[in-house]
């Protein structure tokens, strides 16, 4: 391991600790113990607001902390916030994002309001590029803990970064695995396309729609 490398696992180190979890082979667990400073949103939105510890908090606007409803069972990950997201601190309000809020309403029968919206990383990639492996890993524990504490019912991954970062997975299509139900801390995983995909490819639509269906079905009392 080098000077560069040790310097990554030590920042890692810290976040973890600060967070109240523990790292064993490359998976998060919660210690019951440790959150006592940590057990609120707003406790952990100032830690995020002030986070510098990738190259990403050199380049934002603003952080992207993520928003919606505290006690939601619904919780949508995605990959990074764009540039309107950037401007505003707000997570999908671009095209993307009224695209997502209308298959909330229209297909799940419900308000943003009831959900809750996160990404992977809190800060804007430049050039709305895909977040490297570093960014996703030092700031991937804000999302556990968000997870943590809003304590969603269900978890929907948007594209295949988002699935891939939050399960560790990286050899899969999101192709062959959208509409799929897994089961991911005792939680339902329920992986579909990006929304900005389907703007890109209107044929995906129809996929998607499944998926929310389906989506839908486990919001209002279905079990896997």
């Amino acid at each position: 391991m080098n000077k560069y490398q040790k310097l990554l696992l030590l920042k890692k180190l810290y976040l973890y600790r600060s967070l109240g979890i523990e790292f064993f082979e490359e998976e998060f667990n919660e210690t019951s113990s440790d959150n006592s400073n940590l057990n609120s949103i707003e406790a952990l939105k100032k830690i995020v607001l002030d986070c510098n510890l990738c190259s990403l908090s050199k380049t934002r606007k603003n952080v992207v902390f993520g928003e919606g409803n505290l006690n939601a069972k619904l919780l949508f990950v995605g990959e990074g916030p764009g540039a309107i997201e950037d401007e505003t601190g707000r997570p999908f309000v671009g095209r993307a994002g009224e695209l997502l809020t209308k298959i909330i309403n229209v297909v799940l029968e419900l308000e943003r309001k009831d959900v809750f919206i996160a990404n992977i990383v809190k800060c804007r990639p430049p050039n709305n590029r895909v977040p490297t492996e570093e960014e996703a890993n030092l700031c991937i524990p804000y999302l556990f803990k968000q997870i943590d504490l809003i304590k969603p019912k269900i978890i929907v991954t948007l594209g295949a970064t988002a699935y891939k970062f939050l399960t560790g997975n990286h050899n899969i299509s999101i192709s062959k695995i959208r509409g799929e139900v897994f089961k991911f801390n005792n939680k339902i995983l329920i992986p579909t396309f990006h929304p900005s995909y389907l703007l890109r490819k209107p044929s995906a639509k129809r996929e998607a729609y499944k998926d929310f269906l389906k989506i839908k079905e486990f919001y209002y009392g279905g079990e896997i």
